[in-house]
């Protein structure tokens, strides 16, 4: 059965936060669930803020950026009524990432995201997120994607 994580079809993908190429990264998985994208990370203790309890900001803040910019590029080959990484494939980088942290995540629990896009047109798309532990709200970030030339992969 073919994967519904776009993450599995978005090719050569080596991004820490959500490339499957990346050995040493956190591999975050995002699919659609109705209108929205969503994910779920299981911290690991290495992931530590400095009380080792709670989730560090940066991993916080690379999961946001993650989700956010696969749902961009998920919702680019949606609106153009095609497979996620379906020829000429689509890539979009983050113009910019505001994360507001409501309260520590903890550690011990894994972390669901949940993203919606909120305005698309031309190249920008923009996305919010909200990253929640437990059934509270830790973390809420706003992205703005922009739409690349596939010669950007290099």
């Amino acid at each position: 059965m073919e994967s519904e994580y776009f993450q599995d079809h978005i090719p050569h993908n080596h991004c820490y936060g959500c490339g499957p190429a990346n050995v040493q990264g956190l591999k975050l998985k995002s699919r659609w669930q109705g209108e929205e994208s969503v994910a779920v990370f299981a911290p690991q203790p290495w992931h530590a803020a400095g009380p080792e309890q709670f989730l560090n900001g940066g991993i916080i803040a690379t999961l946001i950026d993650c989700h956010c910019i696969c749902t961009a590029i998920a919702d680019c080959y949606h609106r153009e009524g095609r497979a996620i990484g379906s020829e000429p494939h689509i890539w979009c980088v983050t113009a910019s990432l505001k994360v507001d942290y409501l309260k520590p995540a903890r550690i011990d629990q894994p972390v669901k995201l949940g993203a919606s896009v909120v305005e698309a047109s031309g190249k920008k798309i923009r996305v919010v997120c909200a990253l929640l532990s437990g059934d509270q709200e830790c973390a809420r970030g706003d992205v703005l994607a922009i739409r690349v030339d596939a010669s950007w992969r290099g």
